[in-house]
């Protein structure tokens, strides 16, 4: 029997690094492989060159003033600022606009809700209405196919048990998987930002995924889009989704899911 070799205290951190622990640990940490977050780096550093090159494209004397609100006050300065531009370049606002919009949503970006305010105080209800709902969409499935991509490790590391409650929902709603997810895009029981991430995860199909998007995002975003017609009367964000808003959400989207419980009634009888 060959005698243990001598480990060098090198070779003993090397073992001990290399260990299945000291892996988990590091994927606890670090949850995207290097691959992966070149993937995120690069699609970003492509989205936002994308930008720039759109925001170059408008009057200087515009571009230089324009910044991601933050607040109802910096919502109602870029108000005034880009009404008379939207009215005189209609077409360039509107790329500037839906790129941006699209950025956000794609990167889990906080802010849209204030581009979608922006979209009602500019363009009414109806106009207003039909580019949040294009934006939204379409941001919503670029995150989807860049977590089909590469989100597995990035959203079993955020929502563990999260993930794990949605995957068997979504498993037992397979039948009716179009309601159940128009359910949830109308209520806010889980966050759109998780439902984009999440939903190639647990196997959603696309189309399901963006026909419940496109149906189930129309009732907040003219809740949305109204609020913005009154911009100046509007104290806080957190007004939007008051009691009674949030009573009409749930009653919408249990309009959704009654084809579901109509038939597990007709079941058990």
């Amino acid at each position: 029997m060959a005698a243990p070799r001598n480990l060098t205290p090198k070779d003993e951190e090397k073992a001990e690094m290399d260990s299945p622990a000291a892996k988990k640990l590091k994927s606890e940490r670090y949850p995207l492989s290097r691959w992966g977050l070149a993937v995120a780096l690069g699609s970003f550093l492509v989205f936002s060159a994308a930008l720039y090159c759109i925001y170059s494209k408008m009057l200087a004397s515009h571009f230089k003033n324009i910044k991601l609100p933050r607040s109802l006050t910096d919502l109602r300065m870029l108000k005034n600022h880009l009404g008379s531009y939207a009215k005189g370049h209609p077409a360039q606002f509107i790329l500037g606009y839906c790129s941006t919009y699209i950025f956000m949503q794609t990167f889990m970006i906080p802010g849209t809700v204030f581009l979608s305010l922006l979209a009602g105080a500019l363009f009414g209800v109806v106009k207003g209405l039909v580019l949040v709902v294009f934006n939204a969409t379409a941001g919503a499935t670029t995150c989807f196919f860049l977590s089909k991509l590469i989100g597995r490790p990035l959203v079993c590391w955020m929502w563990p048990e999260k993930l794990k409650l949605f995957q068997s929902q979504v498993a037992k709603q397979r039948e009716k998987l179009l309601n159940y997810m128009i359910f949830l895009r109308i209520t806010p029981t889980l966050p759109n930002i998780f439902i984009n991430l999440a939903s190639p995860i647990v196997d959603v199909p696309f189309h399901v995924f963006l026909s419940a998007t496109l149906i189930g995002l129309v009732p907040s975003s003219y809740i949305m889009v109204r609020a913005g017609l009154a911009l100046g009367d509007l104290k806080s964000v957190k007004d939007l989704y008051d009691f009674k808003t949030l009573t009409v959400l749930f009653f919408i989207g249990s309009l959704s899911v009654l084809p579901i419980l109509l038939k597990r009634k007709r079941t058990y009888q």
